[in-house]
């Protein structure tokens, strides 16, 4: 198998370790490895100066898996490397919560061995694809967010007024610190902080959630995924904030923003005996109730 590893810049203990059991049985398992360029660099010098190891700084198709070590974080950079390719993306949990990087790293061998035997499933994610006009440079190759796109206020303490058009009819201004497009996937990241609702992977939907919002009555709206959202900001300052999960860029206030559901999906690799809801149960402590 073709392997490709990812992981942040930075290391750390918990991040050496995984990669260290991780490279063990991929060698033994005879894999071809490549290592992300600046990634590699974080590492040993033993792994540095390894002829079984290789680096790349872009993938093809003739990638079988990518694997990403670390948060969730690290998955949500992980994808603009893959893209629209359909390579499979397991995730190793050196972070925090992990929603996506769900694989511990004493669970390395184990869970990888039951996905070289191709004992595991794949779940397919929705994505967010954005436009801009005019046009902004930094956003045409990497428009895509797996997610949530987010406008949200810079440099000043007062609200913006975000005029929101679903399908090009005019839903709402919410006066607001800033609101947030998001994914099934996104649904328990940065919507959910902000009362939105969590949303299970496969459903066909997305969610507009507010963030502060100054309107009483405003409330995250759960729309189909085949919308078109169409978003533009007023306020005192003359720029607004748009992000794509962890990628942040500054936009004028006579931008007008694009929204609608990417024409790829993202595969993550989940072995057999993961659930969604035992996700939940796990990671948000769902039934931590003495009477369960």
């Amino acid at each position: 198998m073709k392997i490709a590893i990812y992981g942040q810049n930075y290391i750390k203990n918990a991040t050496q370790e995984a990669v260290e059991k991780l490279l063990d049985f991929l060698l033994e398992k005879e894999a071809n490895v490549f290592f992300e360029k600046e990634f590699i660099k974080t590492q040993n010098s033993a792994i540095q100066k390894s002829s079984a190891v290789r680096t790349f700084n872009q993938l093809d198709d003739s990638f079988d898996l990518l694997i990403s070590i670390g948060g969730d974080g690290t998955i949500l950079r992980a994808i603009t490397y893959v893209r629209d390719l359909g390579i499979p993306i397991v995730g190793i949990n050196t972070g925090r919560l992990g929603f996506l990087a769900t694989i511990q790293t004493d669970e390395i061998e184990n869970a990888l061995e039951e996905i070289f035997k191709g004992n595991y499933k794949i779940s397919e994610r929705s994505l967010l694809s954005v436009s801009t006009d005019p046009k902004n440079n930094d956003i045409t190759e990497i428009h895509f967010a797996l997610n949530e796109i987010a406008l949200s206020r810079k440099n000043t303490t007062s609200m913006i007024t975000v005029e929101t058009h679903l399908n090009d009819e005019y839903l709402t201004s919410y006066w607001a610190d800033g609101l947030i497009l998001s994914t099934p996937t996104g649904s328990t990241g940065y919507s959910l902080s902000c009362g939105g609702p969590v949303i299970t992977p496969d459903a066909n939907n997305f969610v507009l959630t507010p963030i502060a919002p100054h309107n009483l009555s405003a409330r995250p709206l759960i729309i189909p995924d085949s919308t078109k959202v169409t978003l533009r900001v007023d306020g005192r300052e003359d720029q607004f904030l748009m992000s794509l999960d962890s990628r942040i860029v500054t936009l004028p206030n006579a931008t007008t923003v694009t929204i609608k559901k990417a024409n790829f999906v993202v595969k993550m690799v989940e072995l057999l005996d993961e659930t969604f809801l035992d996700t939940l149960r796990k990671k948000l402590l769902w039934g931590e109730d003495r009477r369960n």
